[in-house]
């Protein structure tokens, strides 16, 4: 399997894009600013895109994908993409960006019987099936509700996990003692110069990452995400300071993850 890092920045600048990952070429990892990088043609592949939370800098690609991919899928005859998400963050955009106020709601759009989109709640704890692909959905905390993602690439080569935007979550560490762990993305939005604001926006920030990934055995590949441009160097320095016996490094765009 491949994971192809479309964005992975806390925020936007030049070069900086907000979190999105392709896995293979149909199945959005959240959607956020990264989903511009791809052609009209790779936009056009995409089947499910799996949602983590409703903040903004995750969700803004689906209706701007949706209106850009319409008539192509129409043309095709390509059924409605489906978007996976928690009730309440189905809830958040359907009220908040699909309202006909800030946009149309596709999922009713070309027609109420062939839409563009369709939604489909899922739990925590559930094991989605997208084409063969067993993805679990985990828990998150975080101050909308949220979830990470676990994507099986079978028992030998084990699961790609990401964590969504989380704060402390022993709930993960728990369900993450039973899995190999291929590679693992993990936020860190703040430097430790800023954890009360961390700790307030349930976010992580380097101490309190050494505290999450201690919790974790073995020796995992580590993906830092969500740094805030500018930040990059600071927090990864503060990270390197901590004595960790996991291989940590900072995601970037473009990254192309297989296992």
């Amino acid at each position: 399997m491949n994971i192809r890092v479309l964005g992975c920045s806390g925020a936007i600048a030049a070069g900086y894009k907000t979190t999105a990952f392709l896995l293979d070429d149909d199945v959005l990892i959240d959607a956020g600013t990264g989903v511009g990088d791809l052609t009209l043609q790779e936009l056009a592949r995409i089947d499910h895109i799996l949602v983590s939370h409703s903040h903004l800098d995750h969700v803004l690609g689906i209706p701007l994908l949706a209106d850009t991919v319409l008539r192509l899928r129409a043309q095709a005859g390509r059924p409605a993409i489906q978007v996976h998400a928690l009730p309440e963050t189905i809830a958040a955009l359907r009220a908040h960006v699909f309202n006909g106020v800030i946009w149309p709601d596709f999922s009713r759009l070309p027609s109420p019987e062939a839409p563009v989109l369709s939604f489909h709640p899922f739990q925590v704890g559930e094991r989605l099936n997208l084409g063969g692909r067993q993805i679990e959905v985990l828990s998150a905390m975080h101050t909308v509700p949220a979830v990470g993602f676990a994507v099986d690439g079978g028992e030998a080569s084990g699961h790609w996990v990401f964590t969504g935007d989380t704060g402390p979550n022993p709930a993960l560490w728990q369900r993450l003692a039973g899995m190999k762990l291929a590679h693992l993305v993990i936020e860190t939005a703040f430097g430790d110069d800023e954890s009360e604001l961390a700790r307030i926006s349930q976010h992580l920030c380097p101490s309190e990452l050494g505290r999450e990934l201690a919790q974790l055995a073995g020796s995992v590949d580590v993906h830092i995400t969500h740094i805030k441009p500018g930040e990059l160097d600071a927090v990864m320095s503060e990270i390197g300071a901590q004595a960790s016996p996991h291989r940590i490094q900072a995601l970037s765009a473009g990254q192309l993850l297989s296992w």
